[in-house]
């Protein structure tokens, strides 16, 4: 039957593969790209019910075609409620048969066309919730574009509050993986045991509270990404098995004495510096270049200020519903303390001063409805103050400049390595 069906559907034109059984269909359906599965119900080992099931978890847009004897009926209903497309009953008209496939096929295409369509509408909109027109952004969405289809681990480093877990999301979006669980987890938050858990999953019984098998995220982003959120927080001993997992692409959960594989981009994400971490001995190296294999470093908000006035709009937008009616307006000199201000806690205070201010302003925000601390670095006069990088940045180019642009002068009044003087000035002209 399996080889008058192949030859049935290769005379229409389509091209085949046959399987022996639910096992090798399985091996089938993971390594080619099929379009319609025709199955029977009854089988050897696993029926046609149990790989329709197995199929649906590895492809929930399958397409799959249940074949069975007119006496078994109430099996193919059975499918249908699984998620079948469609049941032939046997013995079958070969037109019949052609015509339910012509159309599962079509079905299928509409399925892959409409796919296409939704990833690019997420790679449309995946950078809407990251503001910035600043010279710094311009490189990151740069980046993001290149790296997102790619298997490649990234490491994005950044301090508090500057949206790392934003980039993280916006590389998940433009990448093929987009269709799938997109999972983050903050290490820091979990003590070592939990954590391992969380991460690689546990037998029922592993230890006390353990009730049940738990998948673990690695397992649960099947096809996804998963977010290791402050990664430098993660204990040495969970390290070890984190480097193992990202060599070997597999987990070993709590409890088990077997390995099981997994499918997930993993993206890691700090706010310290890691290259600084290892050399202090709380960070494996090894770890640390498995994990950088692209880097994203995001800039702090007083490092971009010319994007300040975007994120204000932005989130005064997010936050309308804060305000009667829809319009707010904010004066110059509002804007112009904020764009001074040194924003330690980044866009994530910057977003809490603004939610303030429209509680208390309504649809005007006034300079008495920014914060103490905003005003005395944001009013004009003797409390503006610059903040630490830009006092730096002056007084090197300062000196520079009183030593006629001789360098070797300038490092040597500024008690500096030569190099040193030249990776200033070359993130002071990035700035």
């Amino acid at each position: 039957m399996r080889a008058i069906l192949r030859q049935l559907l290769e005379d229409a034109g389509y091209e085949v593969v046959t399987a022996d059984s639910a096992e090798s269909a399985l091996d089938a359906f993971s390594t080619n790209d099929i379009a319609v599965t025709l199955t029977d119900i009854k089988m050897s080992g696993k029926d046609g019910l149990q790989l329709l099931d197995q199929i649906k978890s590895l492809d929930p847009e399958a397409v799959v075609i249940i074949m069975t004897a007119f006496s078994s009926v109430d099996s193919a209903v059975s499918a249908l409620r699984k998620g079948a497309y469609d049941y032939v009953t046997k013995p079958f008209m070969n037109d019949d048969l052609l015509q339910t496939i012509g159309n599962a096929a079509r079905l299928r295409k509409l399925f892959q066309e409409n796919r296409v369509l939704r990833r690019e509408l997420r790679r449309h909109y995946s950078f809407s919730e990251i503001v910035g027109k600043s010279t710094a952004m311009e490189r990151i969405f740069d980046v993001i574009r290149k790296v997102a289809d790619t298997n490649a681990s990234i490491l994005i480093q950044g301090e508090s509050g500057t949206g790392k877990e934003l980039i993280a999301r916006s590389i998940h979006l433009n990448s093929q993986r987009a269709d799938r669980a997109f999972l983050a987890i903050n290490c820091g938050a979990l003590p070592e045991s939990l954590l391992e858990s969380e991460l690689f999953g546990h037998k029922k019984g592993a230890f006390t509270g353990a009730v049940a098998d738990r998948e673990g995220l690695f397992r649960s982003a099947a096809g996804g990404t998963l977010f290791l959120d402050e990664v430098g927080e993660m204990p040495l001993a969970l390290q070890v098995k984190l480097l193992r997992a990202l060599q070997e692409h597999e987990v070993t959960p709590v409890g088990s004495s077997y390995a099981e594989s997994f499918d997930a981009r993993i993206v890691a994400a700090t706010n310290k510096d890691l290259a600084s971490e290892v050399e202090l001995g709380n960070f494996r190296e090894d770890l640390f270049y498995r994990l950088n294999v692209v880097e994203i470093t995001i800039p702090p908000l007083r490092d971009r200020r010319e994007d300040i006035p975007l994120l204000v709009r932005h989130l005064i937008n997010k936050h309308k519903n804060t305000v009667d009616g829809f319009e707010c307006t904010i004066a110059q000199p509002v804007m112009d303390a904020l764009i001074r201000y040194g924003w330690p806690g980044n866009i994530r205070e910057l977003e809490n001063t603004i939610e303030r201010a429209l509680i208390l302003g309504g649809n005007e925000i006034r300079l008495e409805d920014l914060p103490p601390k905003v005003l005395a670095y944001g009013a004009e006069g003797p409390s503006a103050r610059p903040t630490l990088d830009e006092v730096e940045k002056n007084y090197v180019l300062e000196v520079l400049m009183e030593q006629g642009e001789d360098k070797n002068a300038a490092a040597r009044v500024l008690g500096i390595d030569l190099s040193t003087l030249y990776r200033k000035l070359k993130r002071f002209n990035e700035e």
